[in-house]
């Protein structure tokens, strides 16, 4: 059987309370008695389990992970798995497990706010590229600590790139080349990248003063290959198709790929592909793909010390950080004039 704290209690000739408060740091202990304690404590191998270890902090050092997106990929999408681990690292060092819950179980009976509390976990981060959902909504009103990746609002933590800003890049750069009839492969209206990426490709054309046709902008919906492929077709059946299409997504990007060759045509040579992530498949493609970078490790990073230092503080702290974005120049464009 395990050592327990009343063995250490008993081997150190002190009380159960004393090594209570040496366990959680209290300062009302001297230093030779916390010494000879320390000392008992590695000679019986003494190992606090995760329930005796919460009930001496009050914490549960876990975190919950949850994921809610309408395609149910979570975790399985390349930009979302890449943030994790990056945020898994930074509390992982810290002390912190994660509980990844599942958009499933107990049959629906419950939501996900109510099994993070009935589970125990000192705070959450929330991955949802949905803009918002009644679970969503609970979530951001509750006190318990939290980060979200990827939302708009101003009442809770939110970690996100900056989505405006890359779609800006990626015109200014075809702009450069010659381009002048872009077209754009939308993601989702109702997720938050999608939209601000829209709202940056638009802005970014009325700058230049492009004259781009509604037949131009398509809804990929939420970022799959299959969204892309779909989108691309339509984009290839218009009389005049674009010489330059931007896609919100990198795995959509993927899917637009694959249209352009089943027609026949050439990349860049005879339209040019931007994407969106720097997902790792993006510079393994056929052609290598122009895109932006979002930096996962730094978005991870960021929203894992945002969320400890609400537990630390046992208060929510609403702040929105974004972070830089880049354009990566890959094999997938060209200029206009090089074409057929």
């Amino acid at each position: 059987m395990s050592p327990t704290i009343y063995d250490i209690a008993k081997k150190a000739g002190v009380s159960i309370t004393t090594v209570s408060k040496v366990l959680n740091n209290y300062p009302d202990i001297s230093d030779k008695t916390r010494k000879k304690i320390l000392r008992t404590i590695e000679e019986i191998g003494y190992h606090p389990n995760s329930h005796a270890r919460a009930l001496m902090t009050k914490k549960y050092w876990t975190i919950g992970v949850v994921f809610i997106e309408a395609l149910g990929v979570g975790i399985k999408h390349p930009f979302f798995s890449a943030v994790i681990e990056s945020f898994r690292k930074k509390v992982g060092e810290l002390g912190y497990d994660l509980l990844l819950l599942s958009p499933h179980a107990e049959n629906g009976r419950k939501n996900y706010l109510d099994r993070l509390l009935s589970r125990g976990v000192d705070g959450i981060i929330v991955v949802s590229p949905q803009q918002f959902s009644k679970e969503i909504e609970e979530l951001i009103d509750h006190d318990i600590p939290s980060v979200f990746i990827d939302i708009n609002s101003k009442n809770v933590s939110v970690v996100s790139s900056d989505n405006y800003y890359g779609s800006q890049l990626v015109i200014d750069y075809l702009y450069s080349l010659g381009h002048r009839k872009i077209a754009h492969i939308a993601g989702a209206s109702e997720t938050f990248a999608g939209s601000e990426r829209l709202k940056g490709f638009l802005d970014a054309v009325k700058k230049y003063s492009l004259e781009i046709p509604k037949s131009y902008i398509v809804d990929g919906g939420y970022f799959d290959v299959t969204g892309g492929e779909i989108a691309m077709n339509k984009l290839l059946a218009l009389p005049e198709r674009p010489t330059a299409v931007y896609v919100a997504g990198d795995m959509m990007a993927l899917g637009a790929i694959q249209s352009i060759k089943k027609h026949g045509l050439s990349i860049p040579k005879n339209i040019s592909v931007v994407g969106f992530d720097d997902i790792q498949l993006a510079s393994l493609s056929d052609p290598k793909l122009t895109t932006i970078r979002q930096n996962t490790e730094l978005i991870g990073m960021q929203a894992a010390n945002i969320l400890v230092e609400q537990i630390n503080r046992k208060k929510k702290i609403p702040m929105n950080i974004t972070v830089p974005v880049e354009l990566v120049k890959r094999e997938s464009v060209c200029s206009p004039n090089m074409s057929e």
